[in-house]
């Protein structure tokens, strides 16, 4: 197909292909589509687990998003790209962000690239809240100021500009989602940063659960990655091309407030370790969620609910958490 030929068969029949779909987010949307009926194609450096590549109609195929003929082999076929592939960390990104970059602003381009020689039908790409930078205001809706902080942040922008103008230049069919803080099964606990999954880890093995910053003053909206997953279908379906829309609960829940609902989803106190040394992220970071709500989203998992079901997943004593979250190399290095 040529570069402005695009596809517009109905996405329940089409065959899809995941990008990152071996990971954490990626292994939740494929189950979820597998589940649909749907072919779907995961695209990804590592393999993904032996459970999820025997799921009916799926298959695997390995690229290296930064390297474009790959990535153009991997989606051919594929008339729905879901782009979630990236490097996640935050925190990578201070130590390495020439890397960051390469994976968040290459690697989006490529398959945005990509998707427009082959002429998909939809590309949904999987950006990220961190992107607003420090918020100025709350909630945070689509037009807050875009001003990162991290590498990250600047990839991830970096990638969601491509696209957009992809969009406004040949009229690429991309729709952007910004996720707020994701949680649920399958998170790495040496690289996600996350305090739901962090503070139930450290709670499981009956341990204090050490806090960075103010604990009412910093404020996060958890989102279920199920709920993610379901905005991301919601985009797919009724998203407008060439759009943001925020991904999250709607509902501010305090590092306090977070160690409570913790120590109710396992019916034994939570013991906080309040480091006050270090307050750069102690803001109010929550979703105005309306203009996704508007198009049919409704998120179904609240915190408690969330937090049980993570806990029986996790069991008595699982792995600790070792992700670092650090804003300036020389606390990387510090730890």
């Amino acid at each position: 197909m040529g570069m402005n030929s695009f596809d517009t068969t109905p996405l329940t029949d089409a065959d899809v292909a995941v990008t990152g779909g071996a990971g954490f987010v990626g292994s939740h949307l494929v189950t979820m589509l597998a589940g649909l009926g749907r072919n779907v194609t995961i695209v990804d450096l590592a393999c993904p687990a032996q459970e999820l590549a025997d799921l009916p109609g799926v298959r695997y195929r390995h690229a290296d998003l930064r390297d474009y003929g790959e990535t153009l082999l991997a989606l051919q076929g594929a008339h729905t790209v879901f782009h979630i592939a990236g490097n996640a960390s935050g925190t990578k990104s201070v130590e390495f962000p020439r890397f960051d970059f390469q994976i968040n602003g290459l690697g989006t381009c490529n398959v945005g690239n990509a998707c427009a020689e082959l002429g998909v039908r939809r590309l949904v790409s999987l950006s990220s809240a961190i992107v607003y930078g420090t918020p100025q205001y709350f909630p945070i809706d689509e037009e807050h100021p875009t001003r990162p902080f991290l590498p990250y942040g600047a990839s991830k922008f970096s990638g969601e500009l491509t696209l957009r103008s992809m969009h406004d230049a040949i009229g690429l069919p991309a729709v952007i989602g910004r996720p707020f803080v994701i949680y649920g099964p399958r998170e790495d606990p040496r690289s996600a940063g996350g305090e739901v999954s962090q503070f139930l880890r450290w709670q499981l093995n009956q341990l204090p659960i050490p806090v960075v910053g103010d604990i009412d003053r910093k404020t996060r909206d958890f989102v279920h990655v199920t709920d993610v997953c379901a905005a991301l279908m919601v985009l797919a379906e009724a998203g407008e091309p060439g759009e943001v829309y925020n991904i999250g609960s709607g509902r501010e829940v305090s590092m306090r407030a977070l160690a409570d609902a913790v120590a109710e989803a396992t019916g034994r106190p939570a013991r906080l370790e309040v480091d006050e040394s270090q307050l750069e992220d102690s803001f109010r970071l929550v979703a105005d969620i309306s203009k996704l709500q508007a198009i049919g989203y409704r998120p179904g998992v609240d915190l408690a609910g969330g937090l049980r079901s993570l806990a029986a997943e996790l069991g008595p004593f699982p792995e600790l958490p070792t992700a670092t979250v650090a804003f300036r190399r020389e606390r990387v290095l510090e730890s």
